[in-house]
């Protein structure tokens, strides 16, 4: 099947299916349905069965396509074509009932994101890109904001929650940009912040400690909106080298600098 809107279409329809799910089991949800993965590091039934619903509509699209996944329900193995997949990003929030969290689901040729879906649950937004196709949201094309200075710019991160050994640079890095910009958002879910980079509602986005699947679609969704991804050195190691920055294109070099000067 052909990259393109056709098999966006189809995807979406995957992630919207999976966010009912998730969307129509959280009115019953308890802590005690909660396992624990490591510190800070959580999952559920929700996302078990999510991840499984989610791999099985894409075997049945994209047969022979190689997956790679958070809850690891299927055999992980990467090809030509590999599917990352993160059931519910956002995990914490979700089983506090807070927003937002979503389904992220990247399609990726050689490395490099070809198709990416955000799904945000509880607000019923879908963002999707591929390759040379733009960015949409809920059938509207989207981009990144038009602030050309940090200065006016919201910023978002996520805040570490299990890699405490830079938390001096990372402590520093925050002062810089909550007295410097017009302020800092820590959302928690990697997928819906860089979602929200792509539609412009924040102008730029940094974190480390990151894993593929919270960041392989949202990538894609900056960059087809006309913004900038790259890892804390200007490098295009942001996929798997667990670190990002995205912003729109005129504060990017501004914001780069500045996340520098405190690795």
């Amino acid at each position: 099947m052909e990259i393109g809107k056709p098999l966006c279409d189809k995807v979406c329809d995957i992630a919207r299916e999976a966010g009912i799910f998730m969307k129509n089991e959280r009115v019953n949800f308890s802590l005690d349905k909660v396992e624990s993965k490591g510190l800070h590091d959580y999952v559920s039934y929700v996302d078990k069965a999510s991840e499984k619903l989610i791999v099985e509509r894409l075997q049945g699209i994209l047969p022979g396509a190689g997956f790679l996944t958070e809850e690891e329900t299927v055999e992980q193995h990467t090809g030509n074509l590999t599917w990352i997949i993160d059931p519910l990003d956002g995990t914490t929030n979700y089983i506090h009932g807070l927003s937002p969290y979503a389904v992220s689901i990247a399609l990726v040729s050689a490395g490099k994101p070809v198709l990416g879906i955000v799904y945000v649950i509880e607000s019923d937004e879908c963002f999707y890109a591929w390759e040379g196709g733009g960015t949409w949201l809920n059938g509207k094309q989207v981009k990144v904001s038009e602030v050309k200075r940090l200065s006016d710019s919201l910023i978002i991160t996520g805040f570490p929650y299990k890699h405490f050994e830079n938390m001096d640079n990372y402590m520093r890095r925050l002062e810089f940009f909550m007295t410097a910009t017009h302020g800092v958002r820590r959302l928690g879910s990697a997928a819906a912040d860089l979602a929200y980079v792509a539609c412009g509602r924040a102008e730029a986005f940094y974190e480390y400690g990151l894993q593929a699947w919270d960041v392989a679609a949202g990538t894609l969704l900056v960059q087809e909106a006309g913004g900038a991804v790259s890892d804390y050195s200007g490098g295009n190691k942001y996929i798997f080298g667990k670190e990002l920055i995205a912003s729109n294109r005129f504060v990017y070099n501004e914001f780069k600098q500045a996340i520098k000067k405190y690795l």
